[in-house]
């Protein structure tokens, strides 16, 4: 069991504690669990879905990493396939504010990194923020999302977001999860073909930049993440907190971290290797390339 669950994990229910610890034994398990995992949790437990997804928020809050606040965001996005991804929030020393990725981001980055379609809901335990109801309004889901809090009838983002401003005042149609390909040929090695498959699923209607960042860590595994813009630009996620997201989620440190490559349009508006570059290198990776997509 990765040392982040040590604290958390014996406060759990003694039942729950027993079914979990067969799913947490790999020190780099995903933070996930599987439909079928999550079916296997409920019948052990007894609980609800409700119920159990509030008795594992204090695990998705031990993923967080606040060098800057101290302060835990747990966050569960549960997909339509049944399966559900851990997020939390996550600071970075060294780097501007604008890098911080809110629990709910990092679930739903988690979620979209793993292939989920769309998401039935999002379980959190503290009230999403306004920055993260924005994030959440660029969803394939949209406003039907529900959003569920300790102690609070589940409400949904329509609820929370009133009068929303977001991709289909726009008239975008393709949506954040949906299915998308730009159609970058790959080439070079694994961890570049990585990035350029992270830029090709990116989600940019906004500024037509699509981007991907692929980290290699020491043992050879490689994350990726895409770029994901908003309506209101201000909430979007850079590709790489997305990847940096999953490599955290899965148990990895920064130190870990050999080598990293961003994929990018070589005519785009906008770029991100000046702020990848240097959030990379304010956590001591320093092997950075950059590959330019035509």
């Amino acid at each position: 069991m990765h040392s982040r669950f040590h604290t958390a994990f014996p406060a759990l229910a003694e039942n729950l504690q027993t079914a979990l610890a067969p799913l947490l034994a790999d020190a780099h398990c995903p933070a996930m669990f599987s439909a079928e995992q999550v079916s296997g949790l409920l019948d052990a437990t007894g609980m609800d879905e409700e119920a159990l997804a509030f008795a594992l928020l204090p695990l998705a809050a031990a993923c967080a990493r606040t060098d800057l606040s101290g302060f835990k965001v747990g966050a569960i996005a549960r997909g339509v396939s049944g399966n559900w991804y851990f997020g939390g929030n996550m600071e970075f020393i060294g780097a501007t504010m604008q890098q911080t990725v809110h629990a709910e981001q990092s679930a739903i980055s988690h979620a979209w990194s793993r292939g989920e379609k769309a998401l039935a809901s999002v379980t959190v335990n503290y009230t999403p923020c306004g920055h993260c109801r924005q994030f959440m309004n660029e969803l394939n889901s949209g406003l039907a999302l529900r959003i569920n809090l300790p102690g609070r009838q589940p409400h949904t983002l329509g609820d929370y977001l009133p009068d929303a401003f977001g991709p289909k005042d726009l008239e975008i149609k393709t949506l954040l999860l949906d299915e998308q390909d730009h159609g970058f040929s790959l080439r070079g090695d694994a961890l570049a073909r990585a990035a350029i498959i992270a830029a090709n699923k990116s989600h940019s209607p906004y500024s037509h930049s699509p981007s991907g960042v692929a980290i290699e860590c020491s043992d050879g595994q490689i994350f990726s993440g895409s770029y994901a813009e908003n309506a209101a630009f201000n909430p979007t996620l850079p590709p790489l907190q997305g990847a940096l997201n999953l490599m955290s989620l899965s148990g990895y440190d920064y130190p870990d971290m050999q080598r990293a490559v961003l994929a990018e349009k070589a005519d785009a508006p906008l770029t991100q290797w000046d702020a990848t570059v240097a959030t990379l290198r304010a956590l001591g990776c320093q092997n950075v390339e950059r590959e330019l997509l035509a």
